[in-house]
């Protein structure tokens, strides 16, 4: 497949919408909270999101599993510690200390770029020629709709991380509501 200059990769799709629905009043607030408090993986919540808007329908069980299986590796390794470095670093006076705190965001940002441009590469193709306004709209009435049936296990619990067998549940994103910027917000 050939895109056009005007076309974006699925990856960079992805990333777009995730910046620009992250600066969003409230949302960071939201997600960061799910994030914190709820153990919610930001990167897949967006990832689920981005997938409904876009036309690409919702995430089966099984799609939310491989999404996970995706994000995991670089959430777990890479953008967790640099987070809890970041964070650490947060209360320093020293503005030496806040250059590299702010190194550590860049590297974090990008840790997450890269998790969602593979998100990406591994989202279906969408469907249909709908509007982007209907899809959003649908999006909207299904978040006041419970499903009929969870897409994965947990959520009529409100618990957010997926649970796998043997493997400890995770989380991924970053930036505390003191460290965002509408034009580099972290996802």
């Amino acid at each position: 497949m050939t895109m056009s200059a005007g076309e974006l990769s699925d990856s960079e799709g992805l990333w777009r919408f995730s910046l620009a629905f992250y600066a969003r009043p409230g949302v960071s607030e939201a997600l960061i909270a799910l994030q914190d408090r709820a153990r919610c993986d930001v990167n897949l919540m967006l990832f689920a999101l981005w997938l409904g808007v876009s036309g690409r329908s919702r995430l089966t069980k099984e799609e939310l599993a491989i999404a996970d299986r995706i994000a995991r590796p670089i959430g777990t390794d890479i953008v967790e510690p640099m987070r809890a470095l970041r964070r650490k670093l947060s209360s320093a006076p020293d503005r030496d200390v806040q250059r590299l705190r702010e190194g550590i965001k860049a590297l974090e940002l990008a840790a997450e770029k890269v998790i969602q441009d593979r998100l990406g590469r591994a989202a279906r193709p969408a469907f249909g020629d709908a509007d982007p306004a209907a899809r959003a709209a649908v999006a909207c009435a299904a978040e006041a709709t419970p499903p009929q049936t969870a897409p994965r296990r947990g959520f009529e619990r409100n618990e957010c991380a997926p649970s796998t067998e043997g493997s400890p549940q995770r989380r991924t994103s970053s930036v505390s509501r003191s460290n965002r910027s509408r034009t580099r917000p972290s996802v």
